[in-house]
């Protein structure tokens, strides 16, 4: 049995081959753990941090194109009166409508793709998962990319302004979906922001009627009298 047994020595080359094989193992498993425990954190600031961009491109965009003029009231609403000047109907510019939607859309578009690659700034008392450390300790560096899409869409709402008044205001629903890329994760998020870009006040009785804005003018419809409900 004994003179079965052999034992094979391994030259220097060999251990030095078994040694960095076992390191290396031992290295990524190293790796994967540390992933795992930082994927939580790093998604949840890349998504504040994308979150915080989008918010800022989206009110500037808007804040703009208030300010050129490309969003007014008048541009978008006519009013349609009676014979003693009452209004009786709202009616929508769905083309015009239809532009400044694809216009700011592509704006938005515009601003985030020129921001769409950043460094991402994390303490290292953050990554520990304890409150006690977190924001301290020296920072380390990781490259984020993000790639998004956006829409945009108007909408009205009506509402009591007084005794025989009603406000309408022209809303703008913005949604920005964001895919964020970062070393071995990749993540997304989405981030609605809802602006009113515009309202007059309607003095007088509730008109009998308005023209919804939508996406084509074959989907335009026209609502009846309780436009408060």
């Amino acid at each position: 049995m004994m003179d079965r047994l052999r034992y094979v020595r391994l030259s220097n080359r060999q251990r030095w081959a078994v040694w960095l094989t076992l390191t290396g193992i031992a290295l990524l498993a190293l790796l994967i753990l540390l992933l795992a425990h930082l994927r939580p954190v790093l998604t949840s600031m890349a998504s504040a941090r994308v979150s915080n961009s989008v918010n800022r491109i989206v009110a500037a965009a808007v804040e703009e194109a208030i300010q050129r003029g490309d969003i007014n009231y008048e541009a978008f609403v006519t009013f349609e009166k009676d014979a003693t000047g009452r209004v009786t109907a709202l009616r929508s510019n769905v083309a015009e409508v239809n532009r400044m939607q694809s216009a700011i859309s592509e704006e938005i578009l515009h601003r985030l793709s020129e921001v769409s690659t950043s460094e991402l700034r994390i303490p290292v008392g953050t990554l520990t998962g304890s409150a006690l450390l977190s924001g301290r300790g020296p920072y380390i560096t990781v490259r984020m990319q993000a790639v998004g899409s956006a829409s945009a869409v108007f909408r009205n709402e009506f509402s009591a302004a007084g005794i025989n008044q009603t406000r309408h205001q022209i809303l703008l629903e913005v949604d920005v979906y964001m895919s964020i890329l970062l070393p071995g994760i990749r993540t997304s998020t989405t981030v609605a922001n809802e602006i009113a870009v515009a309202e007059t006040v309607i003095v007088g009785s509730v008109p009998e009627s308005y023209t919804y804005f939508s996406a084509a003018p074959e989907d335009m419809i026209d609502y009846g009298a309780n436009i408060l409900d």
